[in-house]
């Protein structure tokens, strides 16, 4: 077991790790189930594939302990962050007179996590809530650090805002019912712990990335405890990305969320294959600006590659050229004024924000990686 703390002034919370974790759910969060009972029920937020694999589950456990479980279920993907999705979710809280001293429990992956996380920012000034990462990206990211949102027909996550939970578990067992393709996308985020920050943790992927995808248990716990321990120390310094620190979490993800823009936020493109792309770019785009070597940045595609993650642009398909991509990134949510933030790569192990990069270089840049 890895416990990790977030250690934020008045809103500090713990980060668990272990498996069995959700099968011991009432022991493990009850501090959370204060003011529930048999007559008024717990609140749980999942999909319809997380209320498949856990809702019985769950709902046995709950009445083992006297207490039961109420559950709204979206539909899975993207579409569950949108406006009437949060409205009809803030009506069922307020319905069921959640309070603020209560706590929601999302279960699933990133897109529950956010649409819970901001529900919750909203309903009452401020409601309590508890992640149950079921995804290995949400699992070593989304669920920690506080950033709630919905998508919009400007952008993907342009509404929201910043709402820590007040604990997270994780269970390493619920990845066994994980899709193998999703479980990849996930490991994009993993790597990029290892690349933007941590050269010894990238080196260890090299080596073990495979025992990670293949769910090992020891490989896969070192692997999320590391990533979140990580996280955990960036969102303690900087935890509304007022200073370049928590910036350096987005590697990939200008490229990544142009890239999710031009293939419609779908399916064709899951996130972490999104920013796993976004970070081969980010590392080739480092080393045309002669900041990393050729050497470096084929490390990062070839570690990438290796995982079973989109590594190469032209296999996209797309038809859009790098101009199309590039107005993509203007409605990123870290545009400053007229200037466009870049995280690039001194090294492996190193990422920076870079202020100095020329819209129209990056197109020419995208213009030759999709020509491949």
């Amino acid at each position: 077991m890895a416990v990790i703390p977030v250690a934020l002034a008045g809103r500090a919370y713990d980060v668990v790790i272990e498996e069995g974790l959700l099968g011991r759910l009432a022991e493990a969060a009850a501090p959370f189930l204060k003011g529930y009972g048999p007559a008024r029920a717990v609140p749980f937020v999942a999909d319809i594939n997380t209320h498949r694999l856990f809702a019985g589950g769950i709902d046995a456990h709950l009445a083992a302990h006297g207490l039961a479980a109420d559950w709204f279920v979206v539909e899975p993907g993207e579409d569950a962050k949108t406006w009437p999705v949060l409205e009809r979710l803030c009506d069922w809280l307020l319905a069921l007179g959640v309070t603020r001293k209560d706590h929601v429990f999302a279960l699933g992956g990133g897109v529950v996590g956010d649409l819970v996380g901001f529900a919750c920012s909203v309903v009452k000034r401020g409601v309590g809530f508890v992640q149950l990462p079921t995804t290995l990206l949400a699992q070593v990211d989304s669920s920690v650090g506080g950033k709630t949102a919905i998508n919009t027909a400007a952008g993907k996550n342009l509404i929201g805002a910043f709402h820590q939970p007040a604990f997270v578990l994780i269970d390493p067992l619920v990845l066994r019912s994980l899709p193998d393709r999703e479980m990849r996308a996930g490991y994009a985020e993993v790597l990029k712990y290892g690349l933007l920050g941590d050269a010894a943790f990238f080196v260890w992927l090299e080596a073990n990335g495979a025992a990670v995808l293949a769910r090992e248990p020891t490989a896969l716990e070192h692997a999320i405890a590391t990533s979140i321990a990580m996280k955990a120390r960036i969102v303690a310094a900087d935890e509304r990305e007022t200073e370049d620190l928590r910036a350096l979490l987005n590697l990939g993800h200008t490229f990544g969320h142009a890239l999710e823009a031009e293939t419609g936020f779908s399916d064709r493109l899951l996130h972490g294959e999104a920013v796993a792309l976004g970070m081969v770019l980010a590392a080739k785009y480092s080393a045309r600006r002669g900041e990393i070597s050729d050497g470096d940045a084929a490390r990062a595609e070839a570690a990438i590659a290796a995982a079973g993650l989109p590594a190469a642009l032209p296999a996209l398909g797309l038809t859009c050229d790098g101009a199309v991509l590039a107005r993509h990134m203007r409605h990123d949510k870290k545009a400053e004024g007229t200037t466009l933030p870049f995280l690039l790569l001194r090294a492996l192990g190193d990422a920076y924000v870079a202020r100095d990069v020329d819209l129209g270089d990056i197109a020419a840049f995208l213009d030759a990686e999709l020509r491949g």
